[in-house]
């Protein structure tokens, strides 16, 4: 890990009490941090940017395009860097690249310049610094491992729900949208790097403890150990991958568009955006629901289970109204999203292990950030082309009951002969 007295492994301590849920933590005050480079945090600062730089929405949409795609094609080289040096020094470097990426975006003048700040922020918000935060989290754990993830996921999704909120509300007013952008990157640096340096462990064996507080370290890692290559060469990848992006997709097109399509429907503006208060309280909900049952059962059945939630939010669409109808599409929708990333953070250590998690994982995240660029276009063609959101939502119905179909008829991996390659 280096000379440093900051970098070096903390002397192990048999008699310290378990440590594993002090890593939920930090690894969910981590994910709550990544707001400012999640779509929900870029929203509030549209408005102000395109005032301010003379670009059309169009124009800023295609700039967060562009740069999405840019920035999640390097994602899988970060997830290695979390095999290679651990989860504690990746989360030092991903927090302060992040925080430079955020100050930079201050520094905006044009497309140019705003295409290069949406990679930086995207690559290191969305992607980076959400895949090792997760991914921190599942050396502690064997028996309660989805569980744990699924407290980490939900409880960081509360705290970056609060950063629009803070941003749009306190920070902008007091300090513009530039200013806004260097609190915000600030803020990353003080809280992100120090939680890394100073209160991450990459694995129990450090601190003289072992999984779950008592499970022997070895028993999985010996079970399975896929590199990322082998990984990908199996169908469950491609499911559990096929569900994150189908989710991310459609799931971010529906919220990009929500205030036109729930207009359509005849909700108002301000219940349109009410809307995404069911929508998360589900997806806390569904998130701790679905690590335990990745604990339980098979992680096909589970996803099976996001699948059909998404399903259904997508045919609910003609039929929402006013009142109980939209809230109930607003929990069903906001449930199949946090369902396929749950699965897909608590499923990948259980089938693939622990060696080449990162990488693996990296590669997911890459795909996952990649779909989400192209969610609220596919809606956009599709509304342009046939004046209603509903006939493109019935074709894009194709992603989901194709991703069910391989989940149920892939097998689960076994493992692999002993090698001794690289995960690439």
């Amino acid at each position: 890990m280096g000379s440093s007295p900051l970098l070096k492994p903390r002397a192990p301590r048999p008699t310290t009490r378990f440590s594993g849920w002090r890593i939920v933590a930090f690894a969910a005050i981590a994910l709550g941090m990544t707001g400012p480079g999640q779509t929900v945090g870029i929203s509030v600062f549209v408005d102000p940017m395109i005032d301010a730089l003379s670009l059309s929405r169009s124009e800023v949409s295609t700039a967060y395009l562009i740069g999405t795609l840019a920035g999640a094609t390097v994602l899988p080289r970060l997830g290695r860097l979390i095999d290679d040096r651990g989860a504690r020094l990746a989360m030092a470097i991903v927090g302060g690249l992040f925080g430079v990426m955020l100050a930079a975006m201050s520094g905006v003048v044009g497309m140019i310049s705003l295409v290069f700040g949406f990679m930086g922020i995207r690559m290191m918000g969305q992607g980076a610094l959400s895949l090792v935060a997760t991914t921190a989290v599942a050396p502690w754990f064997v028996r309660r491992r989805g569980f744990a993830i699924g407290v980490t996921t939900a409880v960081g999704s509360a705290l970056l729900s609060l950063v629009p909120v803070l941003t749009r509300g306190v920070i902008i007013p007091a300090v513009g949208w530039r200013g806004a952008w260097m609190v915000l990157g600030a803020a990353v640096w003080l809280i992100v790097v120090p939680i890394a340096l100073r209160g991450m462990i990459d694995r129990p064996s450090q601190v003289g403890q072992q999984p779950d507080g008592d499970a022997p370290l070895e028993a999985e890692a010996a079970a399975v150990s896929f590199t990322r290559g082998e990984a990908m060469r199996t169908p469950m990848f491609w499911a559990v991958a096929g569900a994150v992006a189908a989710t991310g997709m459609i799931g971010t097109g529906l919220a990009f568009h929500q205030i036109d399509l729930l207009g359509e429907q005849g909700l108002t503006p301000v219940q349109a955006a009410a809307n995404f208060i069911p929508q998360t309280v589900a997806a806390l909900t569904a998130t701790l629901f679905v690590g335990s049952m990745v604990d339980w059962f098979s992680s096909r059945w589970v996803l099976a289970v996001s699948m059909g939630l998404l399903v259904v939010a997508m045919v609910m669409v003609p039929f929402v109204s006013p009142g109980l109808v939209a809230v109930l599409y607003g929990m069903i929708l906001g449930a199949a999203g946090s369902a396929a990333r749950a699965l897909e953070a608590a499923s990948f250590p259980k089938l693939f292990g622990l060696h080449h998690l990162g990488a693996i994982r990296g590669a997911v995240t890459s795909i996952s950030v990649g779909s989400t660029a192209f969610g609220p276009l596919a809606l956009s063609l599709g509304y342009d082309l046939t004046g209603s959101y509903v006939q493109v939502l019935l074709v894009l119905l194709a992603f989901p009951v194709g991703v069910t179909l391989l989940g149920l008829f892939a097998r689960i991996p076994t493992r692999p002969a002993v090698s001794g390659g690289s995960a690439s």
